[in-house]
């Protein structure tokens, strides 16, 4: 029943809105239904289906719902709304102003430094698919500013999202470790550091040798227009 409780989640996820052509369910409601509704409502399902094992039991009741990690759920959801109050505030228009400095900045030491400002950010501003979210476009902006193709910059940016090692609030895989309770941060810190430098070391590296007709070493015509 969960399993058919998770499959309907899904199915209202993706015919919230398919295409512009097809609207799908969410304009029945004039677009004020988000993902976010369609959770609440699934949730609440599960304190009114039986389980069937009991009766009167559901699949869901508050005793189980208390042990929940609910400070870090509450900790990681205030990453997606620092990363919302980041777009509305103007805060990414200065960052992407501070990252000008990459306009002057030569190729090989693009990865590096596109690497590590993107994982800094997504452990200790927002979790890593919000920092893609926030950081994608800055760096799309700042490849047309430099006069070369966007991929350059946002292949390592959306990469190094991904090398959030170190605390709770940079992805939801770390919120699955420390909900546990035998995982503190001073562990994250020993394995996830060195890994951390490992990975943007290796991006770096490995950046500069695909090969496609958008890398600098190719004359590709986006780069002669």
């Amino acid at each position: 029943m969960v399993l058919s409780v998770f499959g309907l989640l899904i199915v209202l996820w993706m015919t919230r809105r398919i295409t512009d052509d097809i609207p799908g369910w969410g304009s029945f409601f004039n677009g004020l239904v988000g993902d976010g509704s369609v959770s609440v409502l699934v949730a609440v399902l599960l304190f009114i289906i039986p389980n069937r094992k009991q009766e009167g039991e559901k699949l869901m009741d508050w005793n189980e719902c208390k042990k929940l990690p609910w400070n870090l759920i509450l900790l990681l959801g205030a990453g997606f709304a620092l990363a919302d109050g980041v777009q509305s505030s103007g805060l990414a228009d200065v960052l992407s102003r501070a990252l000008d400095f990459l306009e002057d900045a030569p190729y090989l030491a693009i990865a590096p430094a596109v690497s590590l400002i993107s994982s800094i950010i997504t452990e200790f501003i927002t979790s890593n698919d919000a920092t893609a979210t926030l950081i994608i476009p800055l760096l799309y902006h700042i490849a047309r500013t430099m006069h070369v193709h966007p991929l350059l910059l946002m292949i390592p940016g959306a990469i190094a999202t991904e090398f959030a090692f170190l605390l709770p609030t940079s992805t939801p895989s770390n919120v699955v470790g420390f909900a546990t309770g035998h995982i503190e941060i001073q562990d994250t810190l020993k394995v996830g550091l060195p890994l951390k430098v490992t990975c943007i070391a290796a991006l770096s590296f490995f950046m500069p040798t695909l090969d496609g007709e958008w890398m600098p070493n190719k004359i590709s015509p986006w780069i002669r227009n």
